[in-house]
């Protein structure tokens, strides 16, 4: 407990002071030359499709995070099914389940038109991430760029490294450590449920069964509960969305924290912040309850932190013609890659 401690008052101490080169091999100037107006033109597609649905930035920084935490940043989330390629798309977490690939479709066919071959799906969706959390309010921070596209996908990997939404705080923060983030990371990262919505089937047995006790989640806010069960009928399709941030559901803000408190956590993995006896983790919590501008801080160290894991750079990867499917595949940009659902959580648990 003591080591954890330390870890979180160290992550505070430096704050938004994260050295570009503790991630070398990335800059946030990898395209000055070559690609300029990348930030621009991500941007652009962005505005105009969060003026109409403004579920898509909590959409692009869940993609981002499915995609890290399994074999690394290296767009693997975006491929389709093909006879050699087990899509990620198609895994429990994800299935019927992560939104925006058309957007990160379009994205890549404006740069393609104004850079050919220059930027990665990769790069894309870290870029799209922090445009994101920019567009609904959060915080702003320089993405290190220059990831490569890997050549294959994880439909196991993506089924076994996911964080599911029933995960309890230990198994929460092993899931992290498994991909060399610690505790603070855990909690700013979870912050990203402060946007978004999530369907009734990554939570409804905390409203009817909870630990297949046959009875609700005693850890769940009465009035929440009495309001969720009118939304998630009992044996019913699972399908109806409700918002993760009962307060600001379109605002990056630190109400999400403020929500546990409450016991108003929608996902089980969310109220296990603090439901569960670990005082390192209820102390981030509360810090970032008491201080919103820590938690922004905090947020952009672990999203810069979490999109450098596993990267590849230099000549390993590709850099893709088409996101869903590697060069010299005619797969297209339709089918799989298209295929939008109703779930905006930043992760399948967080």
């Amino acid at each position: 407990m003591n080591s954890l401690r330390l870890s979180f008052f160290c992550v505070v101490v430096v704050l938004g002071a994260l050295p570009y080169f503790s991630y070398a091999q990335l800059d946030p100037s990898f395209y000055a030359s070559t690609c300029s107006n990348l930030s621009s033109i991500v941007r652009e597609v962005l505005t105009n499709v969060s003026l109409s649905d403004p579920r898509m930035p909590a959409s692009l920084i869940r993609l981002h995070f499915h995609d890290c935490f399994v074999q690394g940043c290296d767009a693997s989330i975006l491929l389709n099914q093909t006879d050699e390629i087990d899509s990620e798309q198609t895994a429990f977490p994800n299935d019927n389940s992560i939104r925006g690939l058309d957007v990160v479709n379009e994205i890549k066919t404006r740069l393609e038109n104004a850079c050919p071959g220059i930027v990665s799906c990769a790069d894309i969706l870290a870029l799209a991430a922090e445009i994101s959390s920019e567009l609904a309010g959060g915080p702003v921070w320089e993405v290190p760029l220059g990831r490569r596209d890997g050549f294959s996908a994880n439909q196991t990997l993506a089924n076994e490294n996911l964080p599911a939404p029933s995960l309890s705080i230990d198994q929460l923060i092993s899931a992290f450590a498994n991909q060399g983030l610690n505790i603070t990371d855990l909690v700013a990262l979870s912050g990203a449920h402060t946007i978004g919505r999530a369907q009734c089937r990554f939570f409804v047995d905390r409203l009817y069964n909870f630990s297949n006790t046959g009875n609700p989640d005693p850890t769940l806010n009465t009035t929440l509960l009495q309001s969720l069960q009118g939304i998630c009928p009992n044996g019913g399709p699972g399908t109806n969305l409700t918002n993760l941030d009962l307060t600001t559901p379109d605002t990056f803000d630190s109400n999400y924290y403020s929500n546990l408190q409450l016991q108003n956590g929608l996902l089980q993995s969310d109220q296990e912040l603090l439901s569960a006896n670990n005082t390192d983790i209820v102390a981030i919590v509360n810090n970032f309850i008491s201080n919103q501008t820590l938690f922004f801080e905090n947020f952009k160290a672990s999203m810069i932190k979490m999109g450098n894991i596993g990267v590849l750079t230099g000549s390993q990867g590709e850099i893709r013609s088409q996101c869903n499917s590697v060069n010299g595949n005619s797969s297209g940009l339709t089918t799989t890659a298209t295929k939008e659902s109703s779930q905006d959580s930043m992760v399948s648990s967080l």
